[in-house]
């Protein structure tokens, strides 16, 4: 999904690391948390854009191991650029 901010699209992968979410996600290897390719291999065929967007927001941790993941609240990312990163990483 790309976002358009006047002449520039902006990718998922841009949003995500603008939000400083790559210092702990990369598309192909656990890093801190699962490489993103796993979660998209897990929600694979699934309508889970609102309840990844919850996850990401609350933060947690036991889904992919025992490290917490800190919640990303909206002066962080914002909701578009949020829907844009999940809807981009689910792609993957």
């Amino acid at each position: 999904m790309l976002l358009s901010l006047g002449a520039h699209a902006v990718t998922g992968e841009e949003v995500m690391t603008k939000a400083g979410c790559m210092a702990c996600h990369a598309k192909d290897k656990k890093l801190v948390g699962p490489a993103l390719k796993d979660v998209a291999a897990k929600y694979k065929g699934q309508d889970v854009v609102a309840k990844l967007m919850a996850k990401v927001r609350a933060g947690g941790s036991g889904v992919y191991g025992p490290i917490p993941m800190s919640p990303n609240p909206p002066g962080k990312i914002s909701d578009a650029d949020l829907k844009s990163a999940i809807e981009w990483v689910l792609k993957l």
